[in-house]
């Protein structure tokens, strides 16, 4: 295992952020752009392959089965050969799976390419998180992580308002786009992007043992899968819950529409403020407004209620943005940055799984119950945030 000894010296760009950040910054928006597969998915497998709902539900959890061990996986291989490395073989492999899964005929053959493509689509994350710790200061991370956010989101926008007209154009068209972009992002990152200069000095805990001995790591990783189950609502047990109150499709698609535009136009005025307080203040704070939005849900009746509600939750989300990812970077010991990362995202992963079944579970008891349980898992999230503030303090300043 190597560990970053010294940081390349760069040329600066705007924010007083290096140069290779900015290319890094470059090589998501790009990849994120052209990710048009992940959310037409479930429609490609239901009307192209003609499957029944409980066969696009069994690939889809397969799917999710592979995005959660990609976390944990790419953290690894980043701490064990490098992140340059890892991001670059990510993508390749990402686009691979993309054209065997566009190209996967019957049952059997369609859900091992989609695990296989969940397996590695998420590659990116960690190892982008963890070459950020190594490239930008602990001062300007925050900066950093919450421009990522907007990359990753600003890709996504773009993303969906083109994946609708590359799916007319059939499923093939849209699979090649998608394996097209991983490799443009694969070859940014090999030709643009320079691995640190590293020493040899191994870290000596393994990476799940250190995580399970760090206690401020260990709370923060349930709370960020408490704030997956609840976040994920928005994508899942959200619409139906609307249909119930009456909000149509088109009213739902328009409000969540208005949760991109705002990401796009605030997120990077928001950064810049929100890194210099305290960072799991900040992330507490995120946590309870994204918790008080969806409470507020229940008292939603109109195409306006709810277009205000996802306004609060929005900001919710903005101010969580960077705050989550510049802590864990603080917290990993040297040489496992992206561990630390992958499991952070793993947390995530897991709970957004779980949204879809705590928030069916609840649905049948009406609005009030939902989202107010919904409320209370945000509350506990964020109280629990909160909590570690000293702990944390007190192990990134040793």
């Amino acid at each position: 295992m190597t560990v970053l000894t010294s940081r390349p010296r760069v040329t600066t760009g705007p924010l007083s952020l290096p140069r290779p950040f900015w290319t890094l910054w470059l090589g998501i928006v790009i990849n994120r752009s052209g990710a048009v597969v992940q959310p037409f998915l479930a429609v490609y497998l239901v009307r192209a392959q003609g499957f029944t709902s409980g066969q696009a539900g069994a690939t889809m959890a397969a799917f999710g089965a592979g995005s959660l061990l990609s976390h944990v996986l790419a953290g690894a291989l980043a701490d064990r050969f490098g992140r340059r490395l890892t991001l670059t073989g990510g993508m390749l492999a990402t686009s691979a799976a993309m054209v065997a899964l566009g190209a996967a005929q019957g049952f059997t053959a369609v859900v091992v390419t989609a695990f296989l493509l969940g397996l590695t689509i998420e590659s990116y994350r960690p190892a982008s998180q963890a070459m950020v710790a190594d490239l930008v200061s602990p001062e300007s991370r925050p900066k950093a992580y919450g421009l990522l956010f907007w990359a990753m989101n600003l890709g996504y926008s773009i993303a969906m308002l083109t994946g609708g007209w590359l799916a007319g154009h059939g499923a093939q068209t849209m699979f090649g786009v998608n394996a097209a972009v991983a490799l443009a992002f694969a070859f940014v990152v090999w030709r643009a992007l320079p691995e640190p200069r590293r020493s040899e000095k191994a870290v000596a805990s393994p990476g799940l043992r250190s995580v399970l001995r760090n206690r401020p790591m260990v709370v923060l990783c349930f709370s960020t899968a408490a704030y997956g189950v609840l976040y994920a609502q928005a994508f899942t047990t959200l619409p139906l819950a609307m249909a119930g109150q009456g909000i149509g499709r088109v009213d739902y698609g328009q409000a969540m529409a208005l949760n991109g535009v705002l990401i796009v136009l605030i997120q990077p005025v928001a950064t810049r403020w929100l890194a210099r307080l305290n960072h799991v203040h900040v992330l507490a704070t995120g946590t309870a407004v994204v918790s008080a939005g969806f409470a507020l849900t229940a008292l939603v009746h109109n195409a306006l209620g709810l277009a205000l509600t996802v306004v609060v939750w929005t900001a919710g989300e903005i101010i969580v943005a960077g705050a989550l990812a510049t802590i864990v970077a603080a917290l990993a010991p040297a040489g496992l940055q992206g561990t630390y990362a992958g499991i952070s995202g793993m947390s995530w992963a897991a709970g957004a799984a779980l949204a879809p079944v705590v928030g069916t579970l609840l649905l049948p008891l009406g609005a009030g119950p939902l989202w107010c349980v919904m409320g209370a898992i945000g509350a506990t999230s964020a109280l629990a945030t909160f909590l570690t503030a000293p702990a944390v303090h007190r192990r990134t300043t040793a």
